[in-house]
């Protein structure tokens, strides 16, 4: 394959998916890691797409991310491995905050049999698959998606903070912000946009970063959950240290270093097996 015919796949890959990873383009063109990581590089000196840790993304995400349908498509088999490792972790009977983000959306799935949880979230999406599971049990379902509401089910409850719309369909802002001061929930199920040694938690829009550093001070737990795509990735704004992180969850594409670094700085590193996922 050309060059020229190469670059064109990973452009059309940015622009349907809002961004690539290194890894994907690698398996998909059949060339090393130094040969798209090369490509990647010209199409941004083009001002064709935005060279980031990892990969490439459209330029509109330069500031923030991309949207939710385009990244809930990106590195399905680990968030599947990682939800379900999470959702392990999450004792029946808990108050659980859960944050916007599709590997988050993923956890929600996999939260949906744990019976009798109480669920604080900042993301529509998430409540929105856990209030049909739950209501789908035969108990109903009270209230609507306002500023602040809750969705009782057959399963649990959910309870959204309110708060400014994202186009992550994130709840952000002073109003989302105020709703978790108030409360204290067992444990926090946290996606974020990076993880790195010396950044610890970040994320590239300013006002999710402070919503989420409300989640992380109203929990008395927090369990992160990422890819390990996002590994070496820093965003704008900071959300919290490694050091406050009890659990990552992360998939077995982490590299041995990475493992070993993070594993003396959180107070617990999982790594959850693909094939495991599947079984």
């Amino acid at each position: 394959m050309l060059a020229r015919q190469r670059q064109e796949r990973i452009l059309e890959e940015v622009r349907a998916h809002g961004g690539a990873r290194v890894s994907d383009l690698v398996s998909a063109l059949g060339v090393s890691e130094m040969t798209v990581r090369r490509d990647i590089t010209i199409l941004a000196g083009q001002g064709l797409v935005a060279r980031v840790h990892g990969g490439a993304t459209a330029l509109s995400a330069r500031a923030e991310e991309p949207g939710f349908s385009a990244k809930s498509r990106m590195a399905l088999p680990q968030k599947e491995a990682i939800a379900h490792a999470a959702a392990s972790l999450v004792a029946p009977g808990s108050s659980v905050a859960v944050s916007a983000g599709t590997t988050t959306h993923a956890v929600a799935s996999a939260l949906v049999d744990v019976p009798g949880l109480t669920v604080v979230t900042n993301s529509l999406p998430v409540a929105q698959v856990l209030h049909e599971a739950w209501a789908a049990g035969g108990h109903g379902a009270g209230g609507g998606l306002g500023a602040g509401g809750s969705l009782g089910g057959g399963g649990g409850t959910v309870v959204l903070t309110g708060g400014e719309r994202t186009r992550s369909d994130a709840l952000v802002g002073p109003v989302a912000v105020a709703a978790l001061r108030s409360l204290h929930v067992d444990v926090l199920l946290l996606g974020v946009h990076g993880v790195d040694a010396e950044a610890g938690l970040t994320t590239p829009n300013l006002a999710e970063a402070e919503t989420n550093r409300a989640l992380v001070a109203a929990a008395g737990h927090v369990v992160v959950v990422a890819d390990s795509s996002k590994w070496h990735v820093v965003g704008l704004a900071s959300i919290a240290r490694l050091e406050e992180v009890d659990v990552l969850v992360t998939d077995d594409g982490l590299p041995p270093a990475a493992r070993e670094l993070l594993a003396a700085r959180v107070g617990r590193l999982v790594i959850a097996e693909r094939d495991a996922a599947l079984a």
